[in-house]
């Protein structure tokens, strides 16, 4: 069991760490490192002390051409002495240092707590400390913020890697053609490509562990599609008699050997079954369905080929219930989920049956095939839950990894062998370890 998806999947994530893993050369992240200290925003203090010293001498030449006057000459110099003066000015003050700051602050800490002398509401005093409070952490308390040098940024890139959404993408596209390859469903694929994104995108992982890395987000977004909740058969049958259960699927699914293996189940639990030939449009049915009953020493109800499907399944459940059986199994003819009038006809059985759950049957080495019967069965009929036959010669396995997350149902069973005992419970941690997760 999936053989293929299995080796695909650990092939694809060895190339993509291989790939991600390459060391770069130490001049290339040099060169990386400067054009990051180049970003960095200049410090503006030099800039002002030449634009001061720059627009000295202009204004000086512009008097100097223009003295034709005394007067002139005179406010010239006037206006000279007051631009010195303020620039002067400007250039004492002296920058707020942290004891300033925490100066002016406990200055103002000081007006505040007189204002709140003042005021009586409990609430506003309460509010007013809560917002000094704040402003003393954010403006005075807080530490600043640890600088990475250049030669720890180089060693930071030499021990770790990133992941570039473009990288990402031109790497990810081995793995979606291996997960398409075999079966597995687009939304599938979107959704671990989601996931994947967002476990190693532009986040730092150290060299050497990038496989194992994407190994590890790779199985908790497959656990994730199974996440559906289990139907407990066994427990619900306990609760209501008869439990009626309808069986759909197109033609050649093995429908009726499920039906054979699931009422050979509930007899080895100790419940009472009895089986409806409803499929009665396919040559030879009934009499399959009979052969199967004979085997288990189980009732079939059954009428002539052509005849009312919905009446027969009718007949079975009134049997169930003047006989005190526990399970009615309703068998149906194969309709294509494209074919509207036999799908009108299936939905005439659920309107008569009222089952209280509806099975759908599909072949688990139809791929997307599969995967979309299930889900034209679901909207046009509805389905509760799903067996998946010949399950143990799919060496692909998408449709076991796509259907339940495509649907949001629960896949109950699995097909596993030609035997009566061949139907196998769903075990999600099973299914991980034959995919090497």
């Amino acid at each position: 069991m999936f053989k293929f998806l299995k080796d695909k999947i650990k092939e694809t994530i060895s190339k993509i760490s291989k790939k991600v893993e390459e060391e770069p050369k130490v001049e290339d992240i040099i060169e990386e490192s400067q054009k990051e200290e180049k970003k960095k925003p200049q410090k503006r203090e030099p800039k002002k002390e030449t634009k001061k010293q720059e627009k000295k001498p202009k204004q000086k030449k512009e008097k100097i051409k223009k003295p034709q006057k005394e007067e002139v000459i005179e406010e010239s110099h006037q206006e000279e002495t007051i631009e010195e003066e303020t620039i002067s000015k400007k250039e004492e003050k002296p920058k707020k240092g942290f004891f300033s700051k925490l100066k002016e602050k406990i200055s103002k800490k000081e007006e505040i707590e007189e204002k709140l002398e003042e005021v009586q509401d409990d609430t506003k005093i309460k509010k007013i400390e809560e917002d000094t409070r704040e402003e003393f952490k954010e403006e005075i308390l807080e530490e600043p913020k640890e600088k990475k040098g250049f030669f720890g940024i180089i060693k930071e890139k030499v021990t770790t890697t990133k992941i570039s959404e473009d990288k990402f993408n031109e790497l990810f596209e081995d793995l979606e053609v291996a997960l398409l390859e075999n079966n597995v469903a687009f939304e599938v694929v979107d959704k671990i490509k989601e996931d994947l994104k967002k476990d190693i995108l532009e986040k730092p992982i150290k060299r050497g562990e990038v496989e194992a890395t994407i190994i590890s987000s790779l199985k908790e977004s497959i656990e994730d599609l199974f996440l559906t909740p289990k139907i407990d058969l066994l427990k619900n049958i306990e609760e209501k008699k008869p439990y009626i259960i309808c069986f759909i699927g197109i033609n050649g699914s093995g429908k009726t050997t499920s039906i054979a293996r699931l009422a050979h189940l509930l007899q080895k639990n100790k419940k009472s079954v009895v089986l409806a030939a409803s499929d009665t449009f396919r040559a030879a049915a009934i009499q399959q369905l009979k052969e199967w009953g004979s085997k288990l020493n189980v009732k079939v109800i059954a009428h002539d080929y052509g005849s009312d499907p919905a009446a027969v399944s009718f007949d079975a459940i009134e049997y169930a219930k003047a006989h005190n059986i526990d399970v009615v199994l309703i068998d149906t003819a194969g309709r294509l989920h494209s074919n509207k009038n036999l799908m009108g006809e299936m939905q005439k059985i659920i309107r008569v049956a009222k089952p209280d759950l509806k099975i759908f049957i599909g072949e688990a080495i139809t791929g997307n095939d599969c995967t979309e019967q299930a889900q034209q069965f679901k909207n046009e009929i509805g389905i509760d839950g799903i067996i998946l036959t010949k399950a143990d010669v799919d060496e692909k396995g998408g449709t076991i990894v796509s259907v339940s997350h495509v649907t949001h149902r629960p896949i109950m069973y699995l097909g596993v062998g030609q035997e009566l005992d061949d139907l196998e419970e769903f075990n999600k941690d099973k299914i991980m370890k034959n995919l090497g997760l």
